[in-house]
């Protein structure tokens, strides 16, 4: 049994999906995240289940290429029941959606989640009712907590196993007849060719879609004379075009199936919800906000950090005096052993401490539904880069991992924004270099230093998109997007996130941290890494670093994570203020930040926009990251 989720974004689909599956997919409540659909194995009552995630959709009718992954994977028949995930805070309009599922004349179930927040609006819904005006089954859901899960699971199991079909709820009488009148010309023969159910093939034809009725006219190109004439007396008599004809049936029909099953109580005084909103997107106050929780948000990591650290670091000093006491400092055995403690105590010391706050307030910002009003407030200034302002997006999702910050450029119709955005994405300071601010920068120098070097990113990058803007100039059209309704974050949400985002570093990166840091310590045994920092001299030299930086530097390509723990095994002590002066402790990290990309997001740029893209990146990173660190070099001869 194959079972498909989709839904409107924001609807609580991927949550829905992750307590079948086991948190396999990332929750986001930021529209637009889920770019490529997820698919998972799933056992239920002796019954093996795959069930898949599918990109959030409004409408079957899109341009927008996750909508369109969706849309293919529906109509390829492969699902045998499809879940529609319903916010039920937002029945009417969440329904077009539902109708032009149930046009597909395959098994549905409808989940009509966020029950709680339709509750809290005053909105109460007769699921029963639903259900028989719909012909399918309506299970009442509350996704964040787990209630009515099993059920809906359980629901569409039955559904697919009896095969329930949805009625057909027929637009007004004038549509209906040009659809009526094109079927007696494009008969049944013709969907069976294409797949497609017969009566989804010709509202689809009418309403002009675009990938349709290109399909139809290279097929059958003397029926879309045809097409084209049911088409203008559509318009002709609604005085619109056709396809907002149908949008608007359905908009009718929506709305009307709404006021039979749902009771709107008077509207209560403005809430807390409201009051906030009102200054979390007002044009000075909302930045005024931004600034603030930004700032809490890095004083509450370093602060944690930076306790932590000092805390577990002490443990490596005395297993380091412990070892040498033992096997003596200049033996193989204890090169071995140092290589191995820097590694795991690298991971637990120095980058965890860091990670794992960061990591929960990045959840707690997203499930609460506070970015996308960041989203909100940055818009202008995506179009002051020229940038279309879902361009947001995946500089949002880079402050987690450049990876699919960078894939998430796929949802950019332009494929100047895609190749602008992704070079720009890879400089935001992705959750591993900034362990390395604050780890460094905030360690030595402050917090609010580590958040004037995320600043100074985001300059350079406005910088640098606005250059791409007078270089590749195009109009970029206006941000449409969800603003989803604060919730308070479910600390098992929190925790799933932050443990999914945390499983690469501890499952990858660790592993990687320790093997680097035993490779380096045989290297430094064997007098091997000198030929390495000789290579990397002309850097080091330029940005006045220690030579033995920089086999760092190298390591950092691979993870950046290892930047920081070779730091402390090239320079032979965790105390990084001592062997290094706050000037070059700035300098690295400004140099860290803006160089190389890791090898993963190399990758990923590759898939995206190519090789030659990937290499441009490369390079062109590398040249700004130098150009940068000169300049802070300059900057911190005069400060300090």
């Amino acid at each position: 049994m194959k079972i498909a989720l989709i839904g409107q974004p924001n609807c609580g689909k991927s949550t829905i999906f992750n307590y079948f599956s086991g948190y396999k997919a990332a929750v986001s409540n930021f529209p637009g995240t889920t770019v490529k659909y997820t698919v998972s194995q799933v056992v239920f009552e002796g019954e093996q289940i795959t069930c898949v995630d599918l990109p959030g959709v409004y409408s079957f009718t899109s341009t927008d290429q996750a909508e369109l992954n969706s849309r293919q994977y529906l109509l390829s028949g492969e699902a045998d029941v499809i879940i529609n995930v319903i916010d039920a805070s937002l029945l009417g309009r969440s329904l077009e959606l539902t109708l032009e599922l149930m046009s597909l004349e395959r098994p549905l179930v409808v989940a009509l989640n966020m029950m709680d927040e339709a509750a809290r609006k005053g909105i109460s819904i007769d699921a029963a009712k639903l259900s028989t005006l719909l012909g399918v089954p309506v299970v009442p859901t509350v996704a964040a907590v787990g209630r009515g899960l099993t059920d809906l699971l359980q629901t569409a199991l039955q559904a697919g196993h009896t095969g329930v079909r949805p009625v057909q709820i027929l637009f007004s009488a004038d549509v209906e007849q040009e659809i009526a009148e094109l079927s007696d010309l494009l008969d049944q023969d013709r969907a069976c060719e294409l797949a497609l159910p017969h009566r989804f093939m010709l509202v689809k034809l009418l309403e002009d879609d675009p990938h349709l009725v290109e399909e139809v006219g290279r097929r059958h190109p003397h029926c879309m004379a045809l097409v084209k004439n049911h088409q203008k007396i559509l318009a002709e008599t609604h005085g619109r075009p056709p396809e907002i004809v149908i949008s608007s049936e359905r908009h009718a029909l929506s709305v009307n199936v709404f006021e039979q099953v749902a009771v709107v109580k008077p509207a209560a005084k403005p809430g807390w919800r409201e009051r906030l909103d009102h200054i979390a997107t007002h044009k000075f106050w909302g930045y005024v906000l931004l600034v603030l929780i930004l700032g809490l948000f890095f004083q509450g990591v370093f602060r944690f950090g930076q306790y932590a650290e000092n805390f577990l670091t002490s443990y490596l000093d005395l297993a380091q005096k412990a070892g040498q006491a033992w096997l003596g400092a200049q033996t193989l055995a204890y090169t071995v052993i140092e290589g191995l403690l820097m590694g795991i105590f690298g991971g637990v010391a120095i980058v965890l401490p860091y990670l794992l706050p960061f990591l929960i307030g990045l959840a707690v910002l997203e499930d609460s539904g506070y970015l996308p009003r960041v989203a909100f407030l940055m818009d202008n200034l995506m179009h002051l880069l020229g940038l279309h302002g879902k361009s947001i997006i995946p500089f949002i999702l880079g402050y987690g991992c450049s990876v699919p910050s960078v894939m998430s450029t796929r949802i950019l119709e332009s494929p100047r924004d895609r190749l602008v955005v992704a070079m720009l994405a890879i400089l935001i300071p992705c959750s591993a270099r900034s362990v390395i601010i604050f780890a460094l920068v905030a360690y030595a120098l402050g917090p609010y230093w580590a958040l004037g070097v995320y600043f100074f990113n985001l300059l350079v990058i406005g910088i640098l998109g606005r250059l791409s803007t007078l270089l590749l100039p195009e109009v970029s059209p206006g941000l449409l997007m969800e603003i989803p309704e604060y919730r308070l974050p479910t600390w098992v949400n929190v925790a799933h996130k932050s443990w999914h985002s945390l499983k690469e570093f501890v499952v990858i990166a660790w592993p990687i941290l320790i093997v680097g840091s035993l490779v380096l310590s045989l290297l430094k045994y064997y007098g091997f890494e000198t030929y390495v920092n000789e290579a990397c001299r002309p850097f080091t030299a330029l940005l006045g670093l220690p030579a033995a930086v920089g086999v760092t530097l190298l390591f950092g390509i691979m993870r950046k994570e290892l930047s920081l723990i070779m730091l402390t095994e090239a320079l032979g002590t965790t105390h990084i203020t001592a062997a290094l002066t706050l000037t070059q402790i700035l300098t690295f990290t400004v140099f860290v930040i803006f160089y190389i990309p890791c090898a993963a997001t190399i990758a990923a740029l590759s898939r995206e926009i190519g090789w030659k893209g990937a290499a441009t990146a490369v390079i062109s990173t590398l040249a700004l990251a130098t150009i940068l660190a000169l300049l802070t070099r300059g900057f911190g001869a005069l400060v300090f």
